[in-house]
């Protein structure tokens, strides 16, 4: 492996450093994007009944608020549960927004990576041709050992960048589509408890 790696040439340095960025940005979103943790189960329901029993309170706001994304939309909602429809959701949206943000976090790298690294196998590939034409050039084409070099540092470049670019692309576009899952959720689940505190508030105006 080692050998392969130094017949690469030095392009192999950047696209092994993909690789583990990579890596380490799928296998952090596959931790973090796991819906019990964005969207814990009945999380909705369980705030509406301290809702109910006026048992809400701002420390259980503050501990809604650091305990998942969701939670943060719903404390959000919340903290203006005393105010009009409007300013209530305007505050989640707000909030859903920097939510969103957070739940993007390191997929634009991601892609940046699946979308460079085929590009320096490509480097890779025009770099150990100009080796093997000036090989010939000085050469000719009588010593295969001598074109062998720039050859393999064409061919394993390019077959290293498509390594890591592949499952790279195919991580970004599955985690994209899950966050928009998850950001469809939350939007339903915030819309639920901002419902349910509007028709408590025109049931304590009547």
């Amino acid at each position: 492996m080692v050998e392969i790696v130094k017949s690469g040439g030095w392009l192999m340095a950047p696209i092994i450093l993909c690789a583990i960025i990579a890596m380490g940005i799928i296998l952090e979103r596959f931790w973090t994007l796991q819906q019990k943790r964005v969207i814990p189960e009945d999380l909705t329901s369980k705030v509406w009944g301290w809702v109910k029993k006026d048992q809400l309170d701002q420390k259980q706001i503050q501990s809604l608020h650091q305990g998942s994304p969701l939670g943060q939309i719903l404390a959000a909602g919340l903290i203006n549960r005393d105010r009009e429809r409007a300013v209530m959701k305007d505050s989640i949206e707000d909030t859903g927004r920097h939510v969103v943000h957070e739940l993007e976090r390191y997929l634009e790298t991601l892609g940046t990576i699946a979308a460079i690294t085929p590009l320096l196998g490509l480097l890779g590939t025009v770099i150990g041709m100009v080796k093997v034409f000036t090989a010939i050039t000085t050469h000719g084409v009588g010593n295969p050992t001598v074109l062998a070099g720039g050859i393999a540092e064409a061919l394993i470049t390019t077959a290293a960048g498509l390594t890591v670019a592949i499952p790279a692309l195919i991580g970004y576009r599955y985690y994209r589509n899950r966050v928009d899952t998850l950001v469809v959720d939350m939007e339903k689940e915030a819309i639920k408890l901002v419902e349910a505190l509007h028709r408590r508030q025109q049931k304590d105006g009547e």
